[in-house]
């Protein structure tokens, strides 16, 4: 496949030309694409109902409309979801991402427009690759396959003349000849609804095939891998897939994985990692500089309008939401997106901190919804993730998964955390790990440090080391196995933590305290 290898590179290498505009040119950039936005919006219920035909300026749209969660919007999508045209956009919406979220268990209905599929997500997919090319010229990765795991696709419940599916199923299930050709595993085994299955017949199918790349959840993609080694018998991935080149993952922090990765599975140099954040509602950022771990180039150009609440602004009838121009770094903000979909002032849930100006670089720091404040210690996933990778590298272990949740302050009692952590590799002094987790969440949070102190208000977490498979059980028992859905992290209640430990897990399993 080198002609398709040199012919793929030569093509992307050209869009590189575009991403340097908008890295030059980011507030003039956003001031087109909501220009854009607005116009063609302006004549849907939406848009008449705020004036859209009269808007000339970010300020009167913020003055005008709403900041908007799910809920709030919803019944607009449902519209949407039933047939009604030109309710929030005015291109026929035939397709619509399905995500549970972390925070809700009722589904999510996000409308996918044509505009979303061709000049957001499939652009984000041809960047990523650009970008990959730009930090490495010399790439191969279009001599064999790019595996990916796919969601599923079903019916629309409200109208049978569209479908929802998984994001990541509804641009499988759209992409073209050639973007089919260059991946695995077949469509039909991709779009599988059958976790279990789906996932034997990608290891038999995928373990033959000359795989260069994978797209996925770092979660998912281990249990992929586990499968595809139990079953070839090889000591590591690149037994498998001499030619391996790039991991592209993303929804999940990949720190808490990294280790795993470039030690059992992929023991080499020659594997890149390149992170991306993108969701139902959109592609968002892609990592533009492979020496900046953790850190992403904000993508202006996909038909995203974007802006950012400060986190004391979240809740507020009337937050304030700055401009990419009025962002400061290592502040973290709650992202507000307007989209060539039909999603105005959405409140994504997701919280952002960007590491440059100019160009525009962040790293996803959480969830709006995701974390532990139930005594002012305002622990984010960030921190979590950070105290996580911590432990694990100084005890030498592998964590595969993990959640958390507060212990409520009793008669007499002191409050706390409890974690649940499930490893690869267990710690040999399981002590020492939780020691090394609590002292670096003291030395990143100032706030929980302050709540440790001589153990006045929290005390050292709890921590539960349970029996690999415990999340993937826990999953599926939830209907959320699949790439699409992810372990929540941390939880503000003690919703996740009860329901985990309420499976009957293995005392001995458990650290006697």
């Amino acid at each position: 496949m080198k002609l398709v290898n040199d012919m793929t590179v030569w093509f992307l290498k050209r869009r590189f030309e575009r991403i340097e505009q908008f890295m030059k040119n980011p507030v003039e950039t956003q001031q087109r694409i909501f220009s854009e936005l607005i116009e063609t919006a302006r004549y849907t219920e939406w848009g008449s109902r705020h004036n859209y035909g009269q808007i000339k300026s970010i300020r009167e749209f913020q003055d005008q409309v709403p900041v908007s969660s799910y809920e709030e919007l919803y019944p607009y999508i449902e519209r949407v979801l039933k047939g009604e045209p030109n309710v929030l956009w005015p291109s026929p919406i035939e397709w619509f991402s399905k995500s549970s979220g972390t925070t809700n268990a009722r589904s999510k209905y996000l409308p996918v427009s044509p505009e979303a599929l061709e000049d957001c997500h499939y652009e984000g997919g041809k960047d990523m690759m650009t970008l990959l090319i730009h930090n490495r010229p010399e790439t191969r990765v279009f001599d064999g396959k790019g595996l990916s795991i796919g969601g599923t696709l079903h019916a629309n419940p409200f109208d049978d003349y569209t479908q929802v599916g998984d994001v990541s199923a509804v641009i499988m299930q759209n992409l073209p000849a050639w973007g089919e050709f260059m991946r695995t595993p077949p469509l039909e085994v991709a779009l599988m609804d059958h976790w279990e299955s789906k996932l034997d017949k990608m290891a038999s199918i995928c373990s033959q095939e000359n795989v260069t790349s994978i797209l996925g959840v770092p979660t998912w993609t281990i249990v992929l891998l586990d499968q595809i080694l139990e079953r070839t018998q090889k000591s590591n991935m690149l037994e498998v897939w001499p030619d391996f080149e790039v991991f592209v993952h993303g929804a999940v922090s990949f720190e808490p994985y990294r280790d795993l990765f470039t030690s059992k599975y992929f023991p080499s140099d020659q594997v890149t990692y390149l992170e991306t954040y993108s969701a139902s509602e959109g592609f968002f950022a892609i990592q533009d500089d492979l020496s900046r771990v953790g850190e992403m180039l904000l993508m202006l150009d996909y038909g995203i309008f974007y802006e950012f609440i400060p986190m004391d602004e979240v809740g507020k009838a009337h937050p304030k939401a700055l401009l990419l121009d009025e962002v400061e770094i290592g502040v973290n903000y709650a992202l507000v997106i307007s989209t060539n979909a039909g999603l105005w002032r959405y409140l994504i849930g997701d919280t952002v901190k960007f590491t440059s100006k100019y160009p525009f670089r962040l790293k996803v720091s959480g969830r709006t919804k995701h974390f532990i404040n139930a005594f002012g210690e305002e622990v984010i996933v960030e921190n979590a993730d950070y105290a996580i990778k911590i432990a694990a590298h100084e005890t030498d272990s592998l964590v595969a998964n993990y959640t958390a949740g507060p212990v409520y302050m009793g008669d007499g009692s002191r409050g706390g955390h409890e974690w649940i952590i499930e490893f690869n590799k267990e710690p040999a002094d399981r002590q020492a790990f939780i020691a090394i987790l609590d002292k670096s969440l003291r030395e990143i949070n100032s706030d929980y440090d302050a709540k440790r102190y001589k153990d006045m208000a929290l005390v050292e977490p709890l921590v539960h080391f349970v029996p690999a498979g415990t999340f993937y059980s826990w999953m599926g028992k939830r209907q959320k196995l699949g790439g699409q859905n992810k372990v929540p992290r941390l939880s503000n209640d003690r919703t996740y933590l009860d329901d985990l430990l309420s499976m009957s897990l293995d005392e001995s399993s458990q650290l006697d305290r």
